[in-house]
C-alpha cells in the first residue's frame, strides 16, 4: 500500500504549528515551569505565555476556542458551532454551560458572559499535558479541581490536580488527552460518537489498524494543524460542511491503491470508510436512542442489558445501544441539511436534526457510512419550534424535574420565544464514521453488499435494486 509518509508521522511543521518547537519547548519544560507553586489552571496559561504569547491568542481564532465560526446554514450566513448547535443527546449548550464547558479548552464559561478575549481564561494543559492526570471536572465550567478543594460529582470525590506535575509534563497531544473530550461527549464515553470512544487510547489493530497498528498514529497525523492552531477536520454535529474535504484518506493513500482496477474504479463513487470500517463500536456499545419522554419516573432496580449499559436513568429516560453496529449508508458530499433554533418543524414526522446531502446524481457524493442517533425531545407545541432544555442547575430539569420550568429557562437562554406548551418528538442525527479502520483483510467483500442479505439498501440509495444487475441501474 503507497502512502506519503510525513502524513503518518508528526512533521517538524506542525509541531511549530502547535507552538512546541520555539527555543523554550525544545528543552524540558520542567526547567521553565519550575515550581510553581500554581494555584489555578489561567496562572499556569500566564506562565505558558511567557514563551507562547502568539500561540495562544492565535488559538483563541481556532474553533476548539471560539465554538462556532461563519458558516452557511439554511441559506443564511451566520455564526455557528456547538455554541449554538441542536443534538438529540443533552439538546443545547445555552443555560447549560458549566456542565457542556467541562469539556470546552478554556477556563470559566459558567454563562453567556464569558471573556473570550482573555488569553488567560486559555487551557494550554487539556490539550498538551502528558501525565494523563489532568482531568477537568465535570461541573466545572472548564476547570479542573485545584489543590485544597473539596469537590464531588455523582457521588464520588474528585481529587485535584497536580498543576505543577502536568504543566512539567507538556508536550505533544495524546490520543488520551484528543479523547478526553472527544470520547465522552454526549455525557460518557462512547455515547455520542460510535467510532470515537475509550477503547481508542490504546486500541488493537482489530479495533483501529492505524492507531493500534505497527504505525500507531496519533490523532494529529491526519488531523493536522497550522501556525494558528487550526486543526483539519469538522464534526457534521456542528458544522454543515463546505463540499470540499478539509482532510480525507487520499491525504495519505492514492486514489489507485488497490491492484484490483475493478476496486479502483469503486472508489469513485464509493468511500474508503464505506468498505474499510465495516461496522463501529467495536469495542463496547455506543447508544443509539434516548428517549427524554421517559424521564422523571423512579426505577429500581435501574434496567441494564446483558453487558451492563443502563437502559434507563431517571434524569434521562429511555436508552438503547449497539455493539459491532453495521452502519447506515447514504450519498454524502461534505454537507449536511440541518434543523437550527427557530427552525419549524413538523412534529408528526420524524424531525432530522441533520441529515447528509448527495444523491446518486450528485458528482461530488459517495455511499459513505453513518452512525444515525434517534431520540425523543421535547419540543415547542405552540410555535412548532426544537426546545433548548436547561437541564444542569438550580432550574434545570435534573433538579426539579419540571419541564415545563426547563424549557422555560432554556428557550430563553437560547434567546427564542416559548409559548408555554411543550410537547415530544422523534428526532434523528447523522454522525459520519471516520474511525476504526479495519484490518485489510477485514474490509468488506463484495457479497457483503452485493447479494441477497447483503447490507445496502439499494432503492434508498436510488436504484431499482441490486446495481449488479444493469437493469437496476
Amino acid at each position: 500500500m503507497r502512502m506519503k509518509l510525513h502524513s503518518v508521522f508528526v512533521s517538524s511543521a506542525l509541531l511549530l504549528g502547535l507552538g512546541l518547537a520555539t527555543a523554550a519547548s525544545a528543552g524540558n519544560h520542567a526547567d521553565y515551569v519550575g515550581n510553581g507553586p500554581f494555584k489555578s489552571g489561567p496562572e499556569v496559561t500566564k506562565k505558558c505565555m511567557e514563551c507562547h504569547e502568539a500561540e495562544t491568542k492565535a488559538y483563541m481564532n481556532s474553533v476548539h476556542w471560539t465554538w462556532e465560526k461563519k458558516q452557511v446554514v439554511n441559506g443564511k450566513t451566520m455564526q455557528f458551532g456547538k455554541k449554538t448547535a441542536i443534538n438529540n443527546f443533552c439538546v443545547a449548550v445555552p443555560s447549560n454551560w458549566p456542565r457542556c464547558t467541562s469539556c470546552h479548552t478554556g477556563y470559566g464559561w459558567k454563562d453567556d458572559k464569558f471573556d473570550f478575549t482573555k488569553a488567560e481564561n486559555v487551557d494550554c494543559l487539556v490539550c498538551h499535558e502528558t501525565t494523563g492526570t489532568y482531568k477537568k471536572f465535570p461541573a466545572g465550567a472548564g476547570h479542573p479541581v485545584y489543590p485544597g478543594e473539596d469537590k464531588s460529582f455523582g457521588g464520588k470525590k474528585w481529587a485535584p490536580v497536580d498543576l505543577v506535575k502536568v504543566a512539567q509534563s507538556v508536550g505533544k497531544p495524546t490520543r488520551k488527552a484528543c479523547g478526553s473530550c472527544h470520547f465522552y461527549g454526549g455525557g460518557g464515553d462512547r455515547v455520542k460518537h460510535g467510532d470515537l470512544d475509550g477503547s481508542l487510547t490504546n486500541p488493537s489493530p482489530e479495533i483501529d489498524i492505524h492507531m493500534g497498528g505497527k504505525a500507531k498514529m496519533t490523532c494529529q497525523a491526519c488531523h493536522q494543524g497550522g501556525k494558528d492552531h487550526s486543526i483539519k477536520g469538522e464534526a457534521a454535529s456542528v458544522s454543515v460542511g463546505s463540499g470540499k474535504k478539509t482532510m480525507g484518506c487520499t491525504d495519505c493513500h492514492s486514489m489507485d491503491v488497490h491492484k484490483n482496477k475493478f476496486l479502483n474504479k469503486h472508489a469513485q463513487k464509493i468511500a474508503c470508510q464505506t468498505c474499510h470500517i465495516p461496522n463501529f463500536a467495536k469495542d463496547k456499545a455506543t447508544k443509539t436512542w434516548w428517549d427524554w419522554s421517559t424521564a422523571g419516573k423512579d426505577i429500581k432496580p435501574i434496567p441494564k442489558d446483558a453487558a451492563g449499559n443502563e437502559l434507563y436513568a431517571k434524569i434521562k429516560g429511555d436508552f438503547k445501544w449497539g455493539k459491532d453496529v453495521v452502519p447506515t449508508y447514504y450519498w454524502y458530499n461534505g454537507t449536511v441539511s440541518r434543523v437550527i433554533f427557530g427552525d419549524k418543524i413538523d412534529p408528526k414526522k420524524v424531525v432530522k436534526l441533520s441529515a447528509a446531502n448527495g444523491n446518486r446524481k450528485d458528482p461530488n457524493a459517495k455511499i459513505f457510512p453513518f452512525k444515525v442517533m434517534k431520540g425523543k425531545q421535547p419540543y415547542d407545541a405552540g410555535y412548532n419550534t426544537i426546545a433548548a432544555v436547561n437541564t444542569f442547575g438550580p432550574d434545570g430539569y435534573w433538579t426539579k424535574f419540571d419541564w415545563n420550568k426547563a424549557i422555560e429557562v432554556g428557550m430563553k437562554a437560547a434567546g427564542q420565544p416559548y409559548s408555554g406548551k411543550f410537547g415530544w418528538i422523534e428526532t434523528s442525527m447523522v454522525w459520519p464514521i471516520n474511525h476504526m479502520v479495519a484490518p485489510k483483510g477485514n474490509a468488506l467483500k463484495c457479497n457483503d453488499c452485493h447479494s441477497e442479505k447483503g447490507r445496502m439498501d439499494w432503492k434508498a440509495l436510488g436504484y431499482k435494486g441490486d446495481p449488479k444487475n444493469p437493469a437496476n441501474r
